[in-house]
């Protein structure tokens, strides 16, 4: 048997950081499963799964040696133990639309969710009828509603967070530290009609053919790996709201299957494309 982590390591970017980190993991008899680092504009990013076997594991004292650590590099080092074998804990981040919401909870998943998240105060009582906490965040100030609910999101122990028509831009400090765990839902065939008023772009250019997209959440606005995606044919005479009404049908089912596709453990992301395994 063995105990899994996952570390996650912040800060500006320096040399040695990944020597200083993985050294000191071996040290703690850690073995190394899989590691992944960027730089962005100066910012090192680092997410590692690490293993134990049975009674190599102290999790006080790898904790406490690695906030010593990250004290010492001038960087964010946190540590959480993992258990490949639970059920996975998701969040749902929400803002007015509620299709997608319901959806999700009438959907059979092999996860639970135990959180939601808004930037409007009216979904609570929506998130109280399912028996859900809910946390309001207005998302004014982005960097101090961010900062918020990643402390949320780690008092809950959620594995991985799905946007339920999140109307809110999230900034790359905030992807990281779940990358290639938070699922989106676009209105678009992406590439085609990136941004929020994607079915206006799709009515007013005249395309026959429409749909939507699921996809990881990156640090470039729609253009994550995707996941999933649904068309639906534009008919003669079909106005913008017969459209967002079809849109939002696909939107539903797309969203749902994309998190069904995750929970199944058939996806990898390689080198930004997904790739179903």
């Amino acid at each position: 048997m063995k105990h899994f982590a996952t570390i996650t390591v912040i800060g500006r970017d320096k040399t040695g950081v990944i020597a200083r980190v993985t050294d000191f993991l071996f040290e703690q008899h850690a073995n190394i499963e899989a590691l992944e680092e960027q730089v962005t504009r100066g910012q090192f990013s680092m997410t590692l799964q690490a293993s134990w076997k049975t009674g190599n594991c102290n999790p006080d004292a790898i904790s406490t040696g690695l906030a010593a650590l990250g004290q010492d590099l001038g960087m964010e080092i946190k540590m959480r133990l993992t258990d490949p074998k639970r059920r996975q804990r998701f969040a749902i981040l929400v803002t007015k639309e509620t299709h997608c919401f319901d959806a999700l909870l009438a959907a059979k998943l092999n996860a639970d969710p135990v959180l939601v998240i808004g930037n409007y105060p009216e979904f609570a009582a929506l998130a109280k009828k399912h028996k859900l906490p809910y946390v309001h965040l207005p998302w004014v100030d982005r960097a101090k509603s961010e900062a918020e609910a990643l402390k949320v999101l780690e008092e809950y122990e959620v594995d991985f967070i799905v946007l339920a028509r999140f109307m809110k831009i999230l900034s790359p400090n905030f992807v990281w530290r779940h990358k290639n765990k938070i699922i989106n839902i676009h209105p678009s065939l992406l590439p085609s009609f990136p941004g929020p008023q994607a079915y206006r772009q799709a009515y007013e250019s005249g395309v026959k053919i429409a749909g939507v997209t699921a996809h990881f959440v990156s640090m470039r606005l729609d253009e994550g790996p995707i996941i999933a995606q649904g068309a639906f044919g534009i008919r003669p005479g079909m106005t913008l709201k017969d459209i967002v009404a079809r849109g939002q049908q696909a939107e539903a089912k797309t969203l749902v299957k994309a998190v069904k596709l995750y929970l199944g453990k058939h996806l990898d992301v390689f080198w930004g494309v997904v790739r179903e395994v």
